[in-house]
């Protein structure tokens, strides 16, 4: 009996942290040179690249307005013809549905992998595994100098309203130094406003 009351109470904390009314957490991981901060500097130009099935996607150029407004912000700006383009970005994103973990603590997010691909229900609700993933290469030499993903869990199949949250943490640092790990957590009010960063702070391993 013990037994089953401890996991109804766990249950019950999993779907508050999902009820999202004040707030949103999401697991970022980072990966790039120990310069990072030298090589992603404030005023590089940068141009989007985009695969076939993003080209023409309404809801791509929607996920590309947020990260140009949010780069902007970092002193990312578009290229010139006295100033070509620096880094050639490349985004990625993706919603499925996915297996809630109870009883967690807080871990790395590759140690703590949601389980995706499982048609889950929690009380007749279900949860979406959204992720974000950019990356950064040089234009003249191909190399990756910059990757950073951002994943967060909700009961909401639409990729567009998690997305703000999502690009506000991949970029809460730009970049992100050592540790790779960060957990990071926002505000959101009622009015419906772009979320907040209140706290990113590294996982503790």
């Amino acid at each position: 009996m013990a037994k089953k009351l401890l996991m109804s109470a766990a249950l019950a904390v999993a779907v508050t942290g999902l009820a999202g009314c004040s707030g949103i957490s999401t697991d970022v991981h980072a990966l790039g040179p120990a310069n990072s901060a030298v090589v992603l500097r404030s005023g590089s130009t940068y141009t989007i690249t985009r695969m076939p099935l993003q080209e023409g996607s309404a809801d791509h150029l929607e996920f590309e307005v947020l990260l140009r407004d949010e780069l902007a912000r970092r002193g990312f700006v578009d290229p010139t013809a006295e100033q070509p383009a620096q880094y050639l970005l490349s985004i990625a994103y993706d919603t499925r549905l996915t297996e809630i973990g109870v009883g967690v603590k807080d871990c790395a997010p590759r140690d703590c992998a949601l389980e995706s691909g499982a048609s889950f229900s929690l009380f007749g609700s279900r949860a979406y595994r959204h992720s974000l993933t950019l990356r950064f290469f040089d234009r003249v030499s191909g190399e990756q100098r910059y990757k950073v993903s951002a994943v967060t869990v909700d009961r909401n199949a639409d990729p567009l309203r998690a997305m703000p949250a999502l690009v506000k943490s991949a970029l809460a640092k730009f970049p992100f130094d050592a540790p790779p790990d960060w957990r990071v957590k926002l505000r959101v009010d009622q009015t419906g406003s772009a979320p907040e960063v209140v706290s990113v702070k590294p996982v503790q391993r």
